[in-house]
């Protein structure tokens, strides 16, 4: 792998400022660039070291802390580990930021995001790719239904609510998108059941969008996620085979 440097920046808004990390080849070289982002529990060095292994296969890669109407990261404190049923207070007290990021509020940011690295020396001009986790999936898909000329691939991996019947569900932006997308399900995820997987596939095919959507047989909602108890290191490795696979076709 490449040496990485990462470095801590700030993003101007039009809401405040959103505090990011930003990890790239060392060598100081253009990158194509990945907008990752984050789970529910936040930039934290779980995500960090995400970033450093993706910088590592030779891209620039910013994770911004999305949750930053609510303060800079860690909005929570958190364990090393994060164990929320020994931890249930967690998800009360990160409620308040969840409900915070509307989705025109996360429509407006990814904006700010994509213009930010358009001016970054870091990254390669052109489009960028997305990838993003539990949360963070249906920030992707939002983001490449709201800036179709800005996004070349988009990946969500144990994605939560991406196809519900809300009228303001991630799956409904799927006729506006032009990347081509890929989403790794969590079989064991109560948050994105079977149905919801074939409303989001069918979403996607309806659109015409250049598609993969996989199931990971018994990996958990965060399976990526090595400082929680639903890591499975088998399925993490899939989807950075999944993800890497992707990038290279369209970058």
């Amino acid at each position: 792998m490449t040496a990485v440097l990462g470095t801590a920046v700030d993003i101007p808004t039009e809401d405040g400022t959103a505090d990011a990390y930003l990890t790239h080849p060392a060598d100081g070289g253009a990158r194509p660039a990945v907008l990752l982002y984050m789970d529910a529990f936040g930039l934290r060095p779980r995500l960090r070291q995400m970033a450093d292994r993706l910088a590592g296969a030779g891209y620039t890669v910013l994770v911004p802390n999305v949750f930053y109407r609510n303060g800079r990261a860690p909005v929570v404190r958190l364990p090393e580990f994060i164990d929320p049923a020994a931890r249930p207070e967690l998800f009360r007290l990160l409620g308040p930021a969840c409900e915070a990021l509307t989705p025109d509020r996360a429509t407006r940011d990814a904006d700010a995001y994509l213009r930010w690295l358009e001016r970054c020396p870091a990254a390669a001009d052109g489009p960028v790719a997305l990838s993003g986790y539990c949360m963070g999936a249906g920030l992707a898909l939002r983001t490449a239904g709201a800036h179709p000329d800005r996004v070349a691939a988009a990946a969500g991996f144990h994605g939560a609510d991406l196809a519900t019947e809300a009228p303001d569900s991630p799956h409904l932006v799927a006729g506006r998108i032009t990347a081509e997308v890929y989403f790794g399900h969590a079989d064991q995820d109560r948050g994105m059941p079977a149905e919801q997987q074939e409303r989001l596939t069918a979403a996607l095919r309806e659109a015409g969008v250049r598609y993969r959507c996989e199931v990971y047989e018994g990996a958990h909602h965060g399976y990526t996620q090595a400082d929680t108890p639903a890591y499975d290191p088998a399925a993490t490795e899939r989807h950075w085979d999944a993800l890497l696979d992707l990038l290279k076709r369209t970058f």
